[in-house]
């Protein structure tokens, strides 16, 4: 029987990215290095130090060849690039994205509710729904629109209701976003 070693420790703790959810030592291959390495210095400070000290990075860097230092810098450049580009497009996104909240008659006096366009703004519309059937007591739910994408449904005519509970729990929802519009069930011609 093999005894074990005193010097490792089971099980060990691992600690993992709050940006990216790789271990801190992989957060390169993610693709957003930088914001990695800010959440590492505010929530671990001795590994950022491990990581990310200059004799760490020199270190690193003399084990490679010239070329290989001149194509590591490109593409970490690269990469910079494209992690900036693909921040500011998600921003024009979430600026002109529109968040609409749509009252619909069903039958006689009855309403429903659809609020589509949330997940533009990176909210988990499945959860949104169930916190709509909360605060509301009513029925909520996700459900697919025709012209595809997917769209909130609530029963009962909320729609005020919703724009101020968006307004006020959903933060990053720009108000001026949000555009609230009726419609009516077209009666038959007769």
């Amino acid at each position: 029987m093999a005894e074990a070693s005193s010097s490792s420790e089971f099980p060990k703790k691992v600690i993992y990215c709050g940006i990216c959810s790789l271990p801190p030592e992989y957060c390169e291959f993610g693709g957003t290095v930088k914001k990695c390495e800010e959440w590492l210095q505010q929530n671990h400070p001795s590994m950022h130090e491990k990581l990310y000290s200059q004799e760490a990075i020199e270190q690193n860097l003399s084990t490679l060849s010239l070329e290989a230092q001149k194509r590591a810098e490109k593409d970490a450049q690269k990469k910079a690039a494209k992690a900036a580009s693909a921040e500011a497009k998600a921003q024009e996104q979430r600026a002109t994205s529109k968040v609409l909240i749509k009252r619909i008659e069903r039958n006689k006096r009855k309403y429903v509710t659809a609020v589509q366009g949330l997940e533009a703004f990176g909210l988990d519309i499945k959860k949104v729904a169930k916190d709509f059937g909360k605060k509301f007591a009513t029925g909520s739910s996700v459900t697919k629109v025709p012209g595809g994408g997917e769209e909130i449904t609530v029963q009962g005519d909320l729609s005020d209701d919703i724009y101020d509970f968006v307004v006020e729990n959903y933060k990053d929802v720009p108000e001026d976003n949000i555009e609230m519009v009726e419609d009516k069930k077209k009666k038959a011609a007769g």
